[in-house]
């Protein structure tokens, strides 16, 4: 089973969560946050393997909240948000997030979006990635490029940059295959190389470093 901790600052939205989780026989709630701050607490006490965040809370908002929680313990965040692409959700994954939900996603795939998010895997799908970088293009103060230029990405490969390009563009690991004339079985093995060098959690996060290593921008071209 998997234990969830639900942040959000509406009471009827968290015992609502926390009914719907609790129905499920693989997962169950840990706790409930009504704050940002709050829930840093409890994810330090629980240590939960989900944290379901809202993305605008008082006290500390979920961002800052995503960033502390995912700087000192291996509790994956998935950020709960009203608006599709929002700006803040950016700012949520480059603080750690493996994914994001909007709030009326249909009970059903807000929970398989849990177990997904608790078994390691990023919330980000292909599709998703896409609108995300036409955001992007069109509101680039979101970027913030590491400096000095990509020396975040030392230690990896050329067929590694061509891969994490191709990740930061919202390609399946299937469209990379077909790209690169490779394996699927082959680029799983680039992304796990790459997921160890950079030090990040998790597909979500190697398309923020696409981004800040500065390795491409919203507007280098088409996918």
């Amino acid at each position: 089973m998997a234990s969830v901790l639900i942040a959000d600052d509406q009471a009827l939205l968290r015992g609502t969560f926390r009914l719907l989780i609790d129905s499920d026989p693989e997962l169950w709630t840990v706790g409930e946050a009504e704050n940002g701050a709050e829930a840093v607490e409890l994810a330090r006490a629980c240590q939960p393997d989900v944290v379901l965040m809202d993305i605008r809370m008082p006290v500390l908002d979920g961002v800052e909240a995503t960033r502390q929680i995912c700087a000192e313990m291996a509790t994956k965040v998935l950020v709960l948000t009203m608006f599709d692409l929002d700006r803040h959700v950016f700012a949520a994954l480059r603080a750690g997030a493996s994914g994001f939900l909007l709030k009326d996603t249909p009970p059903a795939e807000l929970l398989s979006a849990i177990r997904i998010v608790a078994a390691g895997e990023a919330l980000l799908s292909p599709s998703v990635t896409r609108r995300l970088i036409a955001e992007f293009g069109r509101t680039p103060e979101l970027l913030r490029p590491s400096d000095p230029g990509r020396s975040t990405l030392t230690g990896v490969t050329q067929r590694e940059e061509d891969v994490l390009r191709l990740v930061g563009r919202g390609l399946s690991n299937a469209e990379i295959a077909g790209r690169l004339h490779l394996g699927v079985g082959t680029v799983k093995t680039h992304v796990s190389h790459l997921l160890g060098k950079l030090g990040v959690r998790d597909r979500a996060q190697l398309v923020v470093m696409a981004y800040e290593s500065g390795l491409i921008t919203p507007n280098s071209g088409s996918v």
